[in-house]
């Protein structure tokens, strides 16, 4: 991906009695001057883009991939639509931007929680977890994902390589488990992180539906927990 934005361009100084306007200050080499510039316009570039990509996700999430309109991304972001076009060119390059994000912020809290001594199956389970927290990244992962499942879907392929790679991390959890004694006899590790997948898929798109349920609605965390002990060997 293109890095954020182009050097911009510096407008030519203005003269009054053939003398440049404003004079760069005494012991300051006008590279340094520009390249402050340079450095500025970066940052504001990058903070663009996370607002744009910010926006993204919460209209991805609320009317899906094919719906989501640029124009209204840009106005929520308050740009025009050509500065946003400047940023990402076409609707699916800001869609690999939310997905990218997305592992981005998982994969560090996976490693947060490996770091902490939590086990794989445990660490994944914390994600879960987390996302408790972040609605709206329940529903864009809930929305994008019932849309993929199209060939034609521009995150078709992203999302079977996800779910192949949750699939092959909670049955490598598994597998720990079972190396150290606390794995039923009998469990087929892929089977199981399979049924695992699809229970999270599952208590997602309840939690989502019983967001007016308040301390009714139901525990995703918890049952997926209360699902995870019907695979640990009785004590």
């Amino acid at each position: 991906m293109s890095t954020d934005t182009a050097p911009g361009t510096e407008p030519a100084p203005s003269r009054v009695g053939g003398s440049p306007s404003p004079r760069v200050a005494s012991g300051s080499a006008p590279g340094t001057v520009r390249s402050s510039a340079r450095s500025g316009g970066y940052a504001k570039g990058r903070a663009t883009r996370r607002e744009i990509v910010d926006a993204a996700t919460a209209l991805f999430a609320e009317v899906g991939f094919h719906t989501a309109s640029l124009r209204e991304i840009s106005a929520r972001v308050g740009i025009s639509h050509p500065g946003l076009l400047h940023h990402f060119p076409t609707k699916v390059a800001l869609l690999e931007a939310v997905l990218a994000r997305r592992d981005e912020v998982d994969g560090a809290a996976l490693d947060r929680a490996l770091a902490q001594g939590a086990d794989l199956v445990e660490s994944l389970v914390q994600i879960a977890d987390r996302n408790a927290g972040r609605p709206h990244i329940v529903e864009l992962f809930a929305t994008l994902s019932a849309e993929a499942t199209s060939p034609e879907h521009p995150a078709h392929a992203y999302f079977r390589r996800r779910y192949d790679d949750t699939i092959a991390s909670f049955a490598d959890g598994l597998e720990q488990w079972r190396a150290r004694g606390t794995l039923r006899p009998g469990v087929d590790v892929v089977a199981a992180a399979r049924t695992l997948v699809a229970v999270m898929d599952g208590l997602q798109i309840q939690w989502l539906l019983e967001a007016d349920r308040g301390e009714d609605r139901v525990d995703m965390v918890g049952l997926l927990r209360l699902h995870l002990e019907s695979y640990r060997r009785p004590a």
